[in-house]
This record gives structure tokens, sequence and C-alpha cells, in this order.
């Protein structure tokens, strides 16, 4: 029977074992999406929010940003690497001041998080004006196909981490409450059970200039 775990508790046992690359299809679909965008998109100041194993640290390098950091409540995460500097800290609660970074990226770890709008709403706080923020989700149709995320721990136990399903329009609604302007939306696909399903829905929002 597998082990229903919270996020937090499953990056702690999952860190072990973790890969610091995309090590699914569903992953690999979503960073050459993500890597095409940010290969647009310049940087002096960038920020990855959720690191993990730090896999999107070199794809941010290569915006020619020259501070680059990655945060991640998981400490058992941070310890596997990567490049650039790593901080422990809440997505919702960052400490950084306002307009810190001029692009940042969240990569598959809002479904860990309940507060969608709050999230939305401290990347905007931190992002410079004429700023990007891309960020990915798993797909809301998750919840009506019963799709669950599984991993096996170090010890081969089978594993199911608990994750918020938002809605597009929750996410719109984000976007728009702090705004944001909407750029794109990517739903990328996956060939499943003989059908071209979408998997996850990633977002590209840019923060205004103020003009006189």
């Amino acid at each position: 029977m597998p082990t229903l775990l919270t996020a937090r508790e499953a990056y702690e046992r999952w860190a072990e074992t973790y890969p610091a690359e995309a090590h699914n299809p569903l992953m690999q679909a979503e960073e050459a999406i993500v890597s095409r965008i940010l290969a647009h998109v310049p940087a002096r100041r960038a920020l990855d929010v959720g690191t993990g194993s730090g896999r999107y640290l070199p794809l941010l390098a290569e915006t020619g940003a020259r501070s680059i950091v990655g945060i991640d409540r998981s400490m058992a995460m941070l310890r596997r690497g990567g490049a650039g500097g790593r901080v422990c800290a809440d997505a919702c609660c960052l400490p950084f001041g306002r307009a810190a970074f001029d692009v940042i990226n969240a990569s598959l770890m809002v479904g860990d998080l309940a507060d969608l709008a709050g999230f939305v709403r401290e990347m905007a706080r931190v992002l410079s004006p004429g700023g990007h923020l891309v960020y990915s989700d798993f797909h809301p149709t998750w919840r009506e196909r019963g799709w669950q995320r599984t991993f096996r721990s170090a010890d081969g136990a089978l594993n199911v981490v608990e994750y918020q399903p938002h809605a597009i329009d929750d996410h719109l609604a984000a976007i728009d409450a702090a705004n944001l302007r909407l750029i794109a939306i990517r739903e990328p696909r996956l060939r499943i059970k003989r059908a071209d399903l979408p998997v996850v829905a990633i977002f590209h929002a840019v923060k205004e200039r103020v003009t006189s």
C-alpha cells in the first residue's frame, strides 16, 4: 500500500534518490518549453523557486544572468547541490526586497502550495518592472483523471505525494490580481493510452513598466 506524504515530507524522503535532471517524460516536455522561453528572456538577476536539485540553474545561467539564486523549503533537496547560490525559504514569503530579480522560474512546485494567489503576489513583489515570471503546474485535468505523483524511496517503498490542484482560471485570476500581464499559456501533451493528453500548464507573465 503506497504511503501518502505531504510535499514537505516527500522531499525529505525523496532527496537521497532525486535525479538532478528531468527524469520522466512529463518533466522533459515541461523543460523543453520552459528552456525555449528562458532562452529569449535576457536577465541580470535570476531566481529559481522550488529549485530542488538545481536542474534549472544552468538554464538560468544561459540567460546571461550574473546573479542566480535558487530557493527551496527542503534542506535535504538543497544539499543535492547545483550551481549558483541556494537559500532555504518559503516561496510565499521570500527573504528578498522588491524588484530584486529580472526573471523568476518556478518549475512544477505550485502544486505544493494551497495559496496560489499569495505565491504569484510574492513573485510579483520581487520581480523588477519589465521582468518575466515563468512557472509551471501539473495540469488541472490530473484531478478528473485521478492521476497521482509517485516515487520510490531508497528502500524501494512506493510513496504518493500530496498536491493541490489549481484550475486554469485560478492561475489567470492570480496573475491578474498581482498586476502581471499574461504573455502565454502552454499545455504540453503526452501520448498516454493512445490519447494525446495535456500533462502540464506553463504560464509566462511580465511585470509592466510604470510610465508617467
